[in-house]
């Protein structure tokens, strides 16, 4: 039965795809600015959506998603549906002149669901799950597909030609979830057959000789579950990222066949977590999972109070907007806390409306609250809403009401805010992956790399985009910063040198060029690949708690020059030396290093370095790009995004990140500040008031 329904899925995938390929379908961008909250009727505890309306037709609200939560609801028991709840929002909200966004409802089984079927719940490195928490199947098992197509189609077929709805959200927050199943591990048997010709090969390629691991014949392929060889496991890794991938692609081809040409399809990725929004995902490949969408949708959650500086809405803002190079949804974010009851932080007054601007500077068209109300059941009762608990207005509720007639007046200034950035953060899920499996560090990783980086170009206001391993033409960047490309294919390598030889700027990190695509150590001289547009060599690397830095050719202070976690032994060939340690054994070798190669520049970082040593290299690399303005003397708190409206003006966004009002001076062509309506002139001087913002479009 399992297989007859695993060969009758896939068929019908394949009919989906080539009757609906991805992105064949037009669709109507959102005319306005998107602003609104997730709601669930579901989940109240009485019956009030008519002053739920009620309440956000007064508060401005023009948008809600409601559904993605609902598979137990919709389907009560096996194949008996209910979906006139759908209907029954759907008319209220289209009454209010509300849009609405419908999810999926599969990322959430039912009780029956479970218990019918218990084949389909997860099995990882750690177990077999128990039902109860959420995202706790596997997402390719051909039972769940099933039941999930069934609901998928029911709720479509009662909701596609309603007016209210806009789009549709893919399942929620889709990713692998550690899938270790039988079934997946077939698959990664499959897998493996169309990459290697032979297990010989592959056994060869993985350096599955040691510990006897060798595998001759595919039917002794064993469970990844208990593997200890990293090469093995990062390309189990890998895989398990296209199966998010092809799962999203197949509810898109679903999806497709109802959906108007005026709606379009979403999903709501999210990264990785660290008391919030941080770093890549390492569990999807965001940039081929978002192929088969219309418009980028991430989760953004952070910090807020004294601790809110920005830094996470503009990386997944960022993300998000590089993913397809377009626009896109906030289709969560924090309205007054997160986590839970013990981690209760309330936005200051002002911070809720200086947060919706800023994922509006990052090329947001839409900002949705998480929830609508706070929930007064379940493990996310204090993930605080707009309402609370007593479902009335409250602060937050009215400051979101000014956020609201903001949004709406200011939409023909500030929707689909375009970028132009010459400046790109380049990562890669392979190399997340393997240093997870050979850390350079117990206390830092690939992501708090990527994140420091990153921090030093946001503070200093260089915008930046992001590209993945896979972007073949990068011709549009004059800068591009490289955090630890672990592992890398000779290809790789060679498109990133003739970047370089032919105008482009490459700032590296430690751990660049070390392994190939199968995790294997290259055997080259070190950074492989490197040495010659580097201009650099090493042989040896150590641990190191800190190791101070000397001959440095940037101002610092000296408490704060050093390099910590991990060093490589760098010796200059054609390199100028930027920095070495300050050290009697180790102080013969470079610690920063700058070298041209062709018409471009290669710098080396060959060591985990401070703060301060991050923002003084990255600071003299982008002036010797030419890449600063006059809005780079100006540094956090003091933040600027810019980018080109829809009437071809520059629109600037300065925002301030601090307790206290900073003056700032207008260095540009003559403009009107957008929230107050005042003109400004070059050489104007005006002040921003604390947790607040300007906004400025060019005459």
């Amino acid at each position: 039965m399992k297989n007859r329904l695993l060969t009758t899925n896939f068929a019908v995938f394949l009919l989906l795809l080539l009757l609906h390929p991805f992105n064949s379908f037009s669709f109507d961008k959102p005319k306005e600015l998107l602003y609104g909250a997730a709601y669930y009727y579901e989940y109240m505890p009485t019956e009030r959506l008519e002053e739920d309306v009620r309440l956000m037709k007064e508060c401005g609200i023009n948008y809600v998603r409601i559904g993605e939560s609902t598979w137990g609801y919709t389907e009560p028991q096996d194949g008996v549906f209910n979906t006139e709840w759908l209907i029954k929002v759907l008319d209220a909200m289209h009454k209010a002149e509300i849009k609405v966004i419908v999810g999926t409802p599969t990322y959430a089984l039912p009780t029956w669901l479970a218990k019918k079927h218990p084949e389909i719940l997860l099995e990882t490195r750690d177990g077999k799950s128990r039902y109860g928490h959420r995202q706790n199947m596997d997402i390719t098992h051909p039972v769940y597909r099933f039941y999930a197509e069934r609901v998928i189609r029911k709720m479509m077929e009662a909701v596609c030609d309603h007016p209210a709805v806009i789009g549709y959200q893919l399942d929620n927050e889709t990713k692998h979830y550690g899938n270790a199943n039988e079934n997946v591990q077939l698959q990664f048997v499959k897998y493996l057959k169309q990459k290697f010709t032979s297990p010989e090969e592959m056994t060869k390629a993985y350096g599955l000789h040691y510990w006897s691991n060798s595998v001759f014949a595919w039917e002794d392929m064993p469970s990844t579950i208990g593997a200890v060889n990293a090469s093995l496991g990062c390309s189990f890794e890998q895989f398990r990222r296209s199966l998010v991938t092809d799962f999203l692609a197949w509810q898109a081809s679903i999806v497709n066949e109802y959906k108007r040409k005026d709606q379009f399809t979403t999903q709501n990725f999210d990264l990785d977590w660290r008391n919030g929004s941080y770093g890549i995902q390492p569990n999807v490949d965001h940039f081929e999972a978002a192929k088969s969408i219309d418009i980028a949708g991430i989760d953004i959650y952070h910090q807020t109070q004294d601790k809110l500086d920005g830094i996470a809405i503009a990386f997944a803002g960022d993300i998000a907007r590089s993913m397809k190079q377009d626009n896109y949804f906030v289709l969560e974010t924090e309205a007054q806390s997160i986590i839970n009851s013990a981690t209760q932080q309330l936005p200051y007054p002002g911070q809720l409306r200086l947060q919706a601007f800023s994922h509006l500077a990052s090329g947001a068209n839409m900002v949705a609250y998480w929830p609508w109300h706070s929930i007064h059941n379940s493990v996310e009762t204090y993930w605080k809403g707009v309402l609370s608990h007593d479902m009335q207005p409250n602060p937050t509720y009215y400051e979101a009401q000014k956020i609201a007639g903001e949004f709406k007046r200011l939409t023909p200034s500030l929707i689909n805010l375009k970028k132009h950035n010459k400046v790109a953060v380049y990562f890669s899920n392979e190399s997340l992956s393997a240093l997870s499996w050979f850390p350079f560090s117990y206390t830092r990783s690939y992501n708090d790399l990527i994140h420091q980086l990153y921090e030093s170009l946001y503070k200093m206001n260089i915008e930046c985009d992001f590209i993945d391993h896979t972007a073949d033409d990068l011709s549009k960047y004059k800068l591009i910063v490289i955090p630890a490309l672990y592992v890398t294919t000779d290809k790789e390598l060679q498109k990133l040198n003739d970047f370089v030889e032919s105008g482009g700027n490459v700032v590296y990190t430690f751990k660049s060029g070390f392994c190939n695509e199968n995790l294997q150590v290259r055997m080259d001289t070190q950074p492989a690949r490197l040495t010659d547009v580097c201009g650099v060599t090493y042989q040896q690397f150590t641990n190191v708690d800190r190791i101070a830095l000397k001959e440095n050719q940037y101002t610092i202070d000296p408490d704060a020059d050093y390099m910590s976690e991990w060093i490589e032994l760098v010796t200059p060939v054609t390199a100028e030396v930027w920095a070495s340690y300050d050290h009697p054994y180790w102080g013969k070798y470079a610690a920063v290093t700058h070298n041209k190669f062709g018409k471009g520049t290669a710098t080396y970082i060959a060591g985990y370095p401070s703060k301060e040593v991050t923002k003084q290299v990255l600071d003299k690399v982008v002036t010797l790009c030419g890449l600063k303005t006059d809005d780079n003397k100006y540094s956090f708190p003091v933040i600027i995004r810019t980018g080109e409206n829809e009437k071809k003006k520059t629109v600037r966004y300065y925002l301030n990140y601090s307790s206290v009002p900073v003056t700032v001076e207008y260095s540009h062509n003559n403009a009107k500040e957008l929230l107050s309506d005042k003109n400004i002139k070059k050489g104007d001087s005006f002040t921003i008031l604390a947790w607040d913002l300007a906004i400025f479009e060019e005459r």
